[in-house]
């Protein structure tokens, strides 16, 4: 067992997230509209919550041995809904929640699980964290979390600010933020778009790149390669395929990856736009596709990518491939999207693309950040990029203050503790490569950086196989074999709270698992397994 990583304290106020002065504001508001004592409501502005108190945790930790257990008396009679086929056939009710606690959550089915892939990446900090409480404070006093694209509320500018000081890698010095603001570098992010989805901020991307060579109004001014086609790259699969991106559900996104094929090819026949895919970490690509796009009618219009391809065998682009793919970028003109939905917090910088040392020109940034609490998508991006009139992307809900106020909690625990966010993480990924040596005659490698691995299997039934297994020892784990190209990878994505034990107590889940597969495999084969 490894030694006890313990996580640091936080505890804060509303009044120490929002500035006194506006929650002093705040609390006299409501007393005054709602006709409650002031001073009562400025003790709550003030109390201080227990981010993620010990005994929670400890709580956790004495019932990893019952994950996997049904510990619900008598069977559960569910809604059947009323969704669409699609929906339906994917459907596991038996997964679906009835009460959640921290890293565990119980289904339907009665069985207690450990939330292994953390919802998905929407809950980072597992359910019901106790951060969130001051949500409730803030409700109290009366803040609202509906607001309109005009008045974009205090706590969702002052959120603002603080995603480009993270951004930037900036301390709280309100002068080096203001000179990074005035910086007009195509790639400093220091511009915030506050939306719901992450992909409603990797589309507000694609639409300021294009308008590039389309104009967005009438009233536009010439962009700047008018006339020219644009050629969107994007990281495929390893035969050259566009199927392992995934950049969201619009539809230009999703012609990227490939849907739409009918639609795509009619844009392309028109010389509307293009899409080139790049295998990953594979240099010769890169100086190819700039070698034959960046002539003629043609242009390269941007560059988009995750680090970790989650949709995609948790794949891991490495620094170097990214950094020459980004230096030819800065030396024709090109912007580079990173979408970071689903790396964003796992890193022990809150962005990932810093660890790198990457320039981006935008980076897309999702439900991570409000840990689940609320959809909050942001995308920061560079001023030189800044094209858009109001209307251009926006949603009626996008500046909702709670959603900010979620998003500066979910921070302020993930900044205190990103020593040990580096630490758990590099001893998950330590102890999956070693578990990959020890089970070499299945587990083929391990893809992906700290909590966010998957094992790859030597074929996709043993990865459909070993997530199975996984499945009833309470392991909330999943196999892309929905995709023709995809590796066989097993993925995980652990929540921040999960310390060492946790990591000792998947790790040897796995280990039980693999025998099981190693086991059925000799057994389906006829064979007695050694």
């Amino acid at each position: 067992m490894a030694v006890y990583q313990r996580f640091k304290r936080v505890a804060l106020s509303l009044s120490d997230i929002t500035g006194s002065a506006y929650a002093r504001a705040a609390c006299e508001a409501r007393a005054l509209l709602a006709g409650e004592d002031v001073e009562a409501l400025r003790a709550l502005a003030d109390k201080s919550v227990d981010f993620y108190p010990e005994a929670t945790h400890a709580r956790q930790l004495r019932l990893l041995s019952e994950v996997g257990q049904s510990i619900l008396s008598g069977e559960l009679s569910s809604s059947s809904g009323a969704t669409s086929r699609a929906f339906e056939s994917a459907t596991n009710a038996g997964r679906a929640p009835v009460s959640t606690f921290g890293l565990l959550r119980v289904g339907e089915d009665g069985v207690l699980r450990l939330i292994t892939k953390s919802e998905h990446y929407h809950t980072p900090l597992g359910h019901g964290f106790s951060g969130y409480r001051l949500l409730e404070h803030a409700r109290r006093l009366g803040i609202p979390n509906a607001t309109h694209n005009n008045t974009r509320g205090h706590i969702t500018r002052l959120l603002e600010e603080e995603l480009i000081r993270e951004a930037n890698g900036l301390g709280h010095e309100q002068e080096e933020l203001s000179r990074i603001l005035r910086i007009q570098d195509p790639y400093v992010v220091n511009r915030v778009l506050n939306l719901e989805t992450g992909s409603l901020a990797v589309e507000a991307a694609l639409k300021m790149i294009l308008a590039r060579f389309y104009r967005m109004e009438n009233e536009s001014g010439a962009p700047k390669y008018l006339g020219r086609r644009p050629v969107f790259l994007v990281i495929g699969d390893d035969t050259g395929g566009l199927q392992a991106n995934y950049h969201g559900t619009t539809i230009l996104a999703q012609s990227m990856r490939g849907m739409w094929p009918d639609f795509y090819q009619a844009a392309q026949n028109q010389g509307l736009f293009s899409v080139c895919a790049l295998r990953p970490n594979v240099f010769s690509d890169v100086e190819q596709v700039f070698e034959r796009y960046e002539r003629g009618g043609a242009k390269i219009a941007g560059f988009f990518h995750e680090i970790v391809m989650m949709n995609y065998g948790a794949r891991l682009l490495s620094k170097e491939y990214l950094q020459c793919v980004y230096d030819l970028c800065r030396e024709y003109d090109v912007p580079t999207v990173i979408d970071e939905i689903q790396s964003c917090l796992w890193a022990p910088d809150l962005f990932m693309f810093r660890e790198l040392g990457l320039k981006p020109s935008f980076v897309a940034v999702g439900k991570g950040f409000s840990g689940g609490e609320y959809a909050a998508s942001r995308v920061l991006f560079s001023a030189a990029m800044d094209c858009m009139p109001q209307f251009g992307a926006l949603v009626t809900n996008g500046q909702e203050e709670l959603a900010s106020l979620s998003y500066l909690i979910t921070m302020r625990w993930a900044k205190a503790n990103r020593e040990v966010t580096r630490s758990v993480g590099d001893y998950y990924e330590d102890g999956l490569r070693n578990l990959a040596q020890e089970q070499e005659d299945v587990v083929a490698g391990v893809e992906g950086r700290r909590h966010l691995c998957a094992l790859r299997l030597r074929n996709v039934d043993m990865a459909k196989q070993l997530a199975a297994i996984l499945q009833v020892l309470g392991l909330d784990v999943s196999a892309q074999s929905y995709k023709a190209e995809c590796p066989p990878c097993v993925l995980t994505k652990i929540p921040l709270i999960a310390d060492c034990d946790v990591v000792d107590f998947i790790l040897e889940k796995m280990a039980e698992a693999l025998v099981k597969l190693k086991r059925n495999s000799g057994e389906s084969e006829g064979r007695v397994p050694s």
